[in-house]
């Protein structure tokens, strides 16, 4: 496994940690399927369904992570979760989250900016 899907993967488990302490459920991790991929599908305490795209770093790059949601990822996205919502047979409110995971601060801890309904 190389070095960048390691860091995506430890990224993807900071925010999954994240999310349960902040009382969600994490319903799938890396949901495949023909349209492309989704992070972390999560249910909020009130029953929303977050299709959360999550961007690490190993830097403080010039542009911030949630630039690289573009346009096209943003349809992806949005067949995807179409696609989970059709084939699980979900009927709830839905959003769509983006999760910028940055590397370790002084405190030894990732930091984690979660931006709520980012598209």
């Amino acid at each position: 496994m190389d070095e960048r899907k390691k860091r995506g993967d430890r990224g993807e488990a900071a925010v999954a940690d994240c999310l349960e302490r902040r009382g969600c459920a994490i319903v799938a991790r890396q949901y495949r399927c023909r349209w492309g991929e989704i992070d972390l599908i999560a249910r909020t305490a009130d029953g929303v369904l977050c299709f959360v795209e999550v961007k690490t770093r190993s830097s403080r790059a010039i542009a911030p992570p949630r630039e690289a949601v573009t346009a096209a990822k943003q349809r992806k996205l949005r067949d995807a979760a179409s696609w989970y919502l059709a084939q699980t047979g979900e009927d709830c409110p839905c959003r769509f989250d983006v999760a910028e995971v940055y590397p370790a601060g002084p405190d030894g801890r990732r930091q984690i900016k979660y931006i709520i309904s980012a598209f």
